[in-house]
């Protein structure tokens, strides 16, 4: 990739939301995910990842609903997703069709994470859409649930979607991470992310997560690079400009 090379340097280690009993006054960061790998990997220090999305859901073990639209509700995905979440022990779990119930709606509505599920983007946002799904996630958002995005559900937390190789073709999203994301593209060096960034304007951002990496999007604009480097873009007067945002363990080094 050309460009500069870059780093964030240390993130400053947020609080333990769980302590004391004052309600949170910003929304939970969002934990966006390349694939599933993150969801069972401990860093250096035993720390494991699943932990970290756990310590914003209060105290308890979490309700978690698990949104398989954009997969076509595949019960082998979902059985990934209860094999990750087993070390935090959720009180309560269920997998959210594309067609939800009356019961299904009112699980989501008491869910502490909202896992939203990999697969085609296009297919789960138009799922979304139909169903009033998009409009509840956001106001579980909104109301303090903590969202995780693998894949294409990385995607639409992003400002953008697009149907697989049809970048010509892209769509609003969620725009709940103020940019536009894509996920285990890094072999063809991002090139649909960046005809979408390039198509969207200058001041347009894009953030690549390559497979195994994540990205954790915190309420005050800080971004978090996890366990590899990110991808950006951003579009210029002069084109797209290229960037790596290091994990701050990296920066370390």
């Amino acid at each position: 990739m050309s460009g500069d090379r870059i780093f964030t340097g240390r993130i400053p280690v947020l609080g333990d939301p769980r302590q004391g009993d004052e309600p949170r006054a910003e929304p939970s960061p969002l934990f966006l995910l390349s694939d599933s790998q993150l969801l069972f990997w401990a860093d250096g220090d035993g720390q494991h990842f699943i932990d970290r999305i756990a310590a914003y859901t209060g105290p308890g073990a979490p309700r978690a609903a698990y949104l398989g639209a954009s997969n076509g509700d595949v019960p082998d995905f979902y059985s990934i997703f209860l094999a990750a979440i087993e070390g935090i022990g959720p009180s309560e779990c269920r997998m959210i069709p594309a067609v939800p119930s009356d019961e299904d709606r009112a699980f989501v509505d008491r869910a502490d994470v909202i896992l939203l599920a990999g697969g085609d983007v296009d297919v789960g946002w138009r799922a979304f859409e139909a169903s009033g799904m998009r409009d509840v996630v956001e106001r579980r958002y909104q109301e303090g649930a903590v969202l995780v995005g693998v894949s294409a559900g990385a995607v639409q937390l992003g400002t953008a979607g697009w149907p697989a190789g049809e970048p010509d073709a892209a769509f609003g999203t969620w725009g709940l991470a103020p940019f536009v994301v894509d996920a285990h593209a890094e072999e063809g060096d991002w090139a649909e992310l960046r005809a979408v960034v390039r198509a969207r304007g200058e001041g347009a951002r894009g953030l690549g997560i390559p497979r195994g990496g994540g990205l954790v999007y915190h309420a005050d604009g800080t971004l978090e690079a996890v366990r590899h480097p990110l991808a950006e873009l951003v579009m210029r007067a002069e084109g797209v400009a290229s960037a790596v945002i290091f994990p701050p363990a990296e920066a370390e080094r």
